[in-house]
Parts: C-alpha cells; structure tokens; sequence
C-alpha cells in the first residue's frame, strides 16, 4: 500500500506540473483507448493508420484495457503502473520475509526493492510496457528460489506477450529451472521463449510494420558498436552495473539467478542507441526483481561458503541492501516530492490550462510532446514530425515541445506542414500556440 500510495502521489504531482517526459504516455493511452473500443491497436501519433504491434511487441497490455474503459485517461495508465510496482512490492516482501526468517527484514527489504533506483526512474519516465513485466518477473523468480518449478514457469511464460526483448529472458529462467530440476519442464520454457522471441522479431514486428521490417534492427548492431571503443565502455554502462552492485551489496555474483540479467544487459549495452546504457528512463524496472531475488539466493547460500568473511558478509545482506537503498534515496526521483516548493503551480499552469480549454471539443490536433498527454483523452492526435493528414488544430510549444525554433510560430508550422490548408492563429499563451482552421 505504502508503494501504491507513493508511486500515485509522485504520478499526480508530475501530471499537476505539466510534466511530459515522451510521447510514450499518449501513445499507450491512444492505443489503449483502442483496445477498449475492440478496434486494432493504430496509434496515429506515431504515424497515421500506424499498428503498434509493429512496432514493439505487446499483446498482455490489451489485459489493461478494461480498466482504461472505466477510466479512459492518460493518468489511468500511471496508476495502473504504480499499482502493477506495488503488487510486484508485496509478492517479494512476502518472498523475502519467508527467506529471512523476519517481519522486520521481509518489510525492509521489500520497502527497499519497492523504491529502487529501477523502479523510481520507470516510473518518472511515465508508463510504459514493462510495468506488467515487473510483478511477473518477481513471481517468477520467488517461486524459482523457493523450487516451486511449475510456477516459475507459469509466471515466466506470459513475459513473451509485454516486449518482445523478454522472449531471452524467459529462456534464461527455463534454462535455470532445467539445469536445477533435470526435468523438461525447464527446457519446454527456454523453447517457448526463443521461440516467441524469434516469431516476434522475425515475423509479427516485420509484418506489421509499415517499412516491413522490425524497427530496431539497426539499434540492434553489435557490430557498429564494437567499430567504437568509446561506446563500447561509455560510463553510463558503468554506472548501470554499479548501481546493480551496490544495490546488492555484490552478493548477487554469488547467485545463479543473475544470469536472467544478461539478457536485457546484453540488448541494451550492445545496441547503438545511448539512451539504453544508463540508469535512467524504464529500461531497468525488470532488472530489479532479478537484483532482488538474486540477493536473497546469495543469501541463502552464504552460510555454504569457505570463506569465513563471506558467511559473515552474506548474513548481513538484507542490511547491506536496505542501508544502500536508502543512501540512494536523495538521488532518485521521488525525492522531488520532498523538496522546497515541489507543489507549487509552475509558471506556465495557467497558460497550459488556457491553451487546452481553446482547442474545440472533439477536433483532431497535431502538436509535439508539449502537452499531448493531456490532449489525447478527448482528441485525434498527430504528432507534427509524422506525414499526417491535415487536422483541424496546430499545437505547439515553442519553449519545451520540441518543435525546431526555426519552423517559427504554430501559423508558420501549419503552413509549412500543410500549405494546401488555411488557419488562423487562436490562442498564444507563454509559449504556447494555437492555430485552427
């Protein structure tokens, strides 16, 4: 509950300041808005007509759809997420406390895998996919510590259906079961998630795909990557496996269980695109089950060790994590909530709320990420980097949209996008723009 709590609380003060991190949120909302309706998943900001099963590969969202029909709005998707954290909270604490043999060290724990950096950073990039992957994964893996085999395979196996990328993982975790267990079982998991894995990339994503191909083959590329030794060993990836160690207090190289990190590791460091090498955004919310279950493991088998300092150092583990955990909390977003004047209005609020009540009711918009969150509840949206067709309103923000300064006012956009149709300006408000036809 404490998790929940949080996680909606940090959500609602980055809706009340106009905080838009991506055009991730309008896209999940759209699609979701679809997938209540019973109509495909076509995601217009990311082009017009565009399925987004072609895009990443994610058929357990349309699970979400019901509670975005009782709700359809973006923030909807943001408690959802947090909720999806706390569940995934709640199971490990539970797992922990029958670990440890504590209360006291189950809760601490559980509070500390519930506000890791992974999570916290996830959750200040707004929702993404992942958010179901997270309360998975933890069950999981809880129930592979525990040698329940049957579980941790039915748990795993639906990771095949949020991103395509944890077809891998899945295979490590039925690869662990098979080398524990010498039964099948094990190995019938690792064949079903290479298996969807490789249907995903190689058939639905391509086939989807409105270029024909899979989107982020050349992200994929280990090769342009190993041609730059600078990129290779860039910092940010240091600073991702520090945090890991330090999280875990090192204990997790002790566990066989850290081999389900290689996977999303590998993707990510391997890959062209630098945004996936550091700590920040979504991209490490399911490493943390993994960290965490892993140190439990090495827990569990400290007192097995040779060494003397390594059966001390193992029975401190939980203490180690929870001290690391709260040292960490300054640094991490959630602290914002406890800063000097963090609920204050923002400057723009006004303007924002202005500028938003102009747009007539039902009129389809294309704007950039400045406030297409907020737009996408009740309206056709575009975004203005696509070839869209005409829409009835120009939207932009000329101080944090995105929009190049040199494409000028939302009048000059408009011209410039769509010079067969006439508009006129509407509404100018602090750097917002408005012009409709």
């Amino acid at each position: 509950m404490i998790v929940a709590t949080t996680y909606v609380v940090y959500a609602a003060w980055q809706w009340s300041q106009f905080t838009v991190k991506s055009w991730d949120l309008s896209i999940f909302a759209q699609l979701l808005d679809n997938y209540a309706r019973m109509q495909p998943p076509i995601v217009n900001i990311k082009g017009d007509g565009y399925n987004l099963l072609g895009d990443h590969f994610h058929p357990l969202l349309a699970l979400i759809a019901p509670v975005y029909a009782i709700a359809p709005h973006a923030f909807t998707l943001l408690a959802v997420q947090a909720v999806c954290f706390a569940i995934a909270a709640a199971m490990f604490t539970r797992t922990a406390t029958r670990s440890l043999g504590t209360v006291a060290g189950g809760v601490l724990l559980g509070l500390a895998f519930g506000f890791s950096w992974g999570l916290q950073y996830a959750a200040e990039a707004q929702f993404h996919e992942i958010a179901l992957a997270v309360p998975l994964l933890t069950c999981s893996l809880s129930a592979l510590l525990e040698r329940r085999d049957l579980a941790t395979v039915l748990w795993a196996a639906p990771l095949v259906f949020v991103k395509e990328d944890l077809g891998l993982t899945v295979a490590i975790i039925g690869l662990l079961v098979a080398y524990r267990s010498r039964k099948p079982l094990g190995l019938w998991l690792a064949v079903w998630g290479v298996g969807w894995f490789a249907i995903a990339v190689f058939i639905v994503l391509p086939l989807l795909n409105p270029q024909g191909s899979w989107a982020y083959a050349s992200n994929a590329n280990p090769l342009t990557l190993l041609a730059d030794p600078g990129g290779l060993f860039h910092p940010s990836k240091g600073l991702t496996l520090a945090l890991i160690l330090v999280i875990s207090g090192g204990l997790i190289l002790r566990s066989p269980i850290a081999l389900v990190l290689l996977p999303t590791l590998a993707w990510r460091f391997l890959s062209s695109n630098h945004g996936y090498w550091g700590p920040s955004w979504h991209y490490s919310a399911v490493l943390m089950p993994i960290v965490f279950v892993a140190l439990l493991d090495a827990i569990n088998r400290g007192p097995t060790s040779r060494w003397t300092w390594l059966r001390s150092y193992s029975r401190h583990g939980a203490a180690i994590a929870v001290t690391a955990a709260t040292v960490l909390l300054p640094t991490l977003p959630l602290w914002s909530l406890l800063s000097p004047n963090s609920w204050d209005q923002p400057d723009r609020a006004d303007a924002a709320t202005t500028i938003l009540e102009a747009i007539p009711a039902g009129s389809s918009v294309e704007t950039d990420i400045g406030l297409m969150s907020y737009l996408v509840d009740d309206h056709d949206v575009y975004w203005l980097g696509n070839s869209n067709p005409t829409p009835d309103c120009i939207l932009i923000d000329r101080i944090a949209g995105g929009t190049p300064h040199e494409w000028g006012s939302a009048l000059e956009v408009a011209t410039r996008l769509h010079p067969g149709a006439t508009y006129r300006p509407i509404a100018k408000h602090s750097g917002y723009e408005l012009a409709c036809q």
